[in-house]
């Protein structure tokens, strides 16, 4: 039986449809229920409490980001991918900062949707590969910006640095939550942070971006 329920967000039934075929085929996937507006996927994500929720952008009513703000703000702990055919860095920050964990181009292959999905639900964030880059140069431009702005020091809160160290040693989600008595959810969330303060897509770029800005050392 499907174990990973997924919420389409998207006003153009097509798209929908394609996306159903795509998910449905994996053994260990389902989707549980279709919006085409952003409140009605508000709606339905209450109602059926889906793990993750693929969610377009423009939409009626209500944009997928003033949905993605709300459904974070009620249900924390559903995870949200933004999809789009828009390619510019303003789109993908305003979906990091709305709560999304990934951002998708409708132009994406099967297995890069599928890949994004397991990714988010194990506490990776995703950007494709073009966004990616992009991300990389608007950074660049702000860091210019803020060059004659003193330093700032590491962002990662003390519980975000305990994990950090976990998964420097290879610990996975499970064996960190027992180490530090939090649940399995705290320590996603806590993942998703860091991922997006280190500026990565995944554990192995987060343990070897703290390496090497002496983040983390071998202490418990």
């Amino acid at each position: 039986m499907a174990s990973i329920k997924v919420l389409l967000a998207d006003d153009h039934a097509l798209m929908r449809h394609g996306l159903r075929l795509i998910i449905d085929s994996q053994e260990d996937m389902e989707v549980i229920g279709e919006a085409s507006d952003g409140l009605e996927a508000l709606e339905l994500a209450e109602e059926l409490r889906p793990d993750i929720i693929l969610m377009d952008i423009a939409m009626p009513r209500c944009d997928g980001l003033e949905a993605t703000r709300r459904i974070q703000h009620r249900l924390p702990g559903v995870e949200i991918i933004v999809l789009t055919i828009h390619e510019e860095a303003e789109s993908l920050l305003e979906a990091l900062w709305s709560g999304a964990r990934g951002f998708l181009l409708k132009k994406a292959r099967a297995d890069e949707l599928i890949a994004a999905l397991r990714g988010v639900l194990r506490g990776e964030a995703h950007l494709s590969p073009l966004m990616t880059g992009k991300l990389v140069d608007e950074f660049v431009k702000l860091t210019k910006i803020s060059s004659s702005l003193p330093v700032i020091e590491n962002p990662l809160t003390p519980r975000e640095k305990e994990v950090l160290r976990e998964i420097a040693r290879g610990a996975d989600n499970k064996q960190i939550a027992a180490l530090l008595s939090i649940s399995v959810n705290t320590v996603k969330k806590h993942v998703s942070s860091i991922l997006t303060k280190l500026g990565v897509q995944d554990r192995r770029q987060a343990a070897e971006r703290a390496s090497r800005l002496g983040l983390v050392d071998g202490r418990r």
